[in-house]
């Protein structure tokens, strides 16, 4: 695990620095303590990590989760309630581990996959646009529209133009200026480059800056654009951030339902991340999912003991570890000790970071997501890959990621069965014989009730004085409702004047007197019926 320390260690170091806002953030859209995010993160980096066989996946808290948490801490009663939910989800999810509940990620279609990580890549880069320019009212990490201060995605940034904050712009540009040329330029240029990351070089210039600038009324960054972790003044107040889960409610079963949705919902989020993350991996890894679920069942499950909040495998610090160039789970590891270590050791360093460079280190990662490149791909690909893939991107925009995905699954399941009905079986007309016109109709291996529709639609328009070949020699499965079709229109063919020729692996049958008989007579060896 350790030959691509030189990877994994600049790879963390990003991560760190998407993840501390987005811990902070999170705790504060849901309505709960500061600390909690940071518990999560650290959870997710250091447990989580060395659990899950993602090689490249980042856990911590989820955006997704806020609304449930949100929710949830006020009908519980209480944010140490709440906690006894997490922990019970947690358990679920170990429960769905094993029974292999992990086998739904393998039926996201990729063109949603792809169309959730371009809507979250545009979503990055539009809520981040407030904090390049130092409006900082909604916390980060609120990714869904209608956003927790009351404003929605596009309003917020219109508001951004009333509070422009001079410094936090300045250094804001500044930043994502030397994380255009690292990116571009300088890794290229040498192995040191590699190894000091420019968004390392980002933040320290932040740092810098606001040490610099502090007291100027026009350049100055105010406190309110800083990242804010909570500081202990003795270790008794650090352990005084920790909360533990009241288990004299177990018996509640509000507490059950919150935590089957928790469970529920963080399983769907982690396996639509697995699948996403695996798709940007550039070594194409596949992670094992019911492993995954295990992972996250227990880092929930202790994450909730100790205060934290809930945990889901994210695409957003997935996809920078991957951009960063994170090799393997030592990425996610390190990430997590530097949490640690970071609220510990350096928590007043870390309060002098301002939001806006981590802003534009967000615009980086949610660039590379949602590249102008990639709806062009989509488009050639054609409608049935362009269009589950645009709804999936706009519904995420303007809903949330669960919803956006949800839609998207059924434009493609629409699409699925709109193919379906159309290729259930192939026409073909040939000249007349015997003063009859013969067609002939092979079905097709697979045929279901999804085709009743356009077989019977084809059976009815065919011309009196016809004569129908029903070619079933590659059928290898036939639906009981088609069967049915086929019995009607037997005895609708001899009023039609139709002759019926059924070719099939058994032989040739002229006019079957029962299609229902033919087939239930039919040897072992011949074609599946339900």
């Amino acid at each position: 695990m350790f030959k691509y320390i030189k990877n994994d260690m600049p790879a963390s170091i990003v991560v760190f620095f998407v993840a501390l806002p987005l811990c902070l953030g999170i705790a504060l859209a849901s309505g709960a303590p500061l600390f909690s995010g940071l518990i999560a993160g650290i959870i997710g980096g250091i447990i989580v990590g060395a659990l899950s066989g993602s090689q490249i996946g980042v856990s911590g808290p989820a955006a997704g989760l806020a609304a449930i948490v949100l929710t949830a801490i006020g009908t519980l009663g209480g944010y140490q309630n709440f906690l006894l939910a997490v922990v019970l989800g947690g358990l679920l999810q170990i429960l769905f581990g094993f029974l292999k509940a992990g086998v739904i990620a393998y039926y996201f279609p990729s063109s949603v996959i792809k169309g959730m990580l371009t809507g979250i890549g545009i979503i990055i880069i539009l809520k981040q646009i407030p904090h390049f320019f130092g409006y900082d009212a909604d916390p980060e990490g609120d990714w869904a529209f209608f956003q927790v201060d009351g404003e929605n995605t596009f309003s917020e940034i219109i508001n951004t133009i009333n509070y422009i904050s001079p410094g936090a712009s300045i250094i804001a540009i500044v930043g994502l200026g030397i994380l255009i040329l690292w990116d571009k330029v300088l890794n290229k240029k040498g192995k040191i480059f590699e190894l000091v990351q420019g968004p390392l070089v980002a933040v320290v210039l932040g740092i810098l800056y606001f040490s610099l600038t502090k007291g100027n009324s026009t350049l100055g960054i105010s406190e309110e654009h800083l990242v804010s972790v909570p500081v202990p003044d003795s270790f008794e107040s650090f352990i005084g951030f920790f909360s533990f889960p009241n288990f004299g409610v177990i018996t509640n079963p509000e507490i059950w339902v919150t935590a089957f949705t928790i469970a529920l919902v963080a399983s769907l989020e982690t396996l639509l991340c697995v699948e996403a993350t695996d798709k940007l991996d550039p070594h194409k890894r596949t992670t094992p999912a019911n492993r995954e679920l295990l992972a996250q069942g227990v880092g929930n499950t202790i994450s909730g003991l100790i205060g934290g909040l809930p945990i889901t495998q994210v695409i957003v610090r997935s996809s920078a570890n991957i951009q960063s160039g994170g090799r393997t789970k030592l990425s996610a590891i390190i990430h997590g000790f530097l949490l640690l270590a970071s609220v510990i050791l350096i928590p007043k360093l870390l309060n002098r970071i301002p939001l806006s460079v981590l802003a534009a280190i967000l615009f980086v990662v949610g660039y590379k997501l949602a590249k102008p490149s990639l709806f062009k791909t989509m488009y050639k690909l054609g409608w049935k890959q362009f269009v589950p893939f645009i709804v999936t991107v706009v519904a995420i925009i303007f809903t949330d990621l669960l919803v956006g995905i949800s839609l998207g699954l059924l434009v493609g399941i629409v699409v699925i069965l709109l193919k379906s009905y159309q290729n259930s079986h192939f026409l073909h007309i040939e000249d007349k014989s015997n003063g009859k016109h013969k067609i002939k109709m092979t079905l097709a291996e697979e045929v279901t009730f999804f085709n009743k529709g356009a077989i019977l639609k084809e059976l009815d328009s065919l011309p009196n004085d016809t004569c129908l070949e029903l070619d079933l020699m590659k059928t290898r499965y036939l639906d009981n409702d088609i069967i049915e079709i086929l019995e009607d229109f037997a005895f609708k063919a001899k009023e039609r004047n139709i002759d019926i020729k059924l070719v099939s692996k058994r032989g040739i049958v002229e006019n079957p007197p029962s299609f229902v008989e033919f087939f239930r007579t039919r040897p072992k060896s011949s074609i599946s019926l339900s």
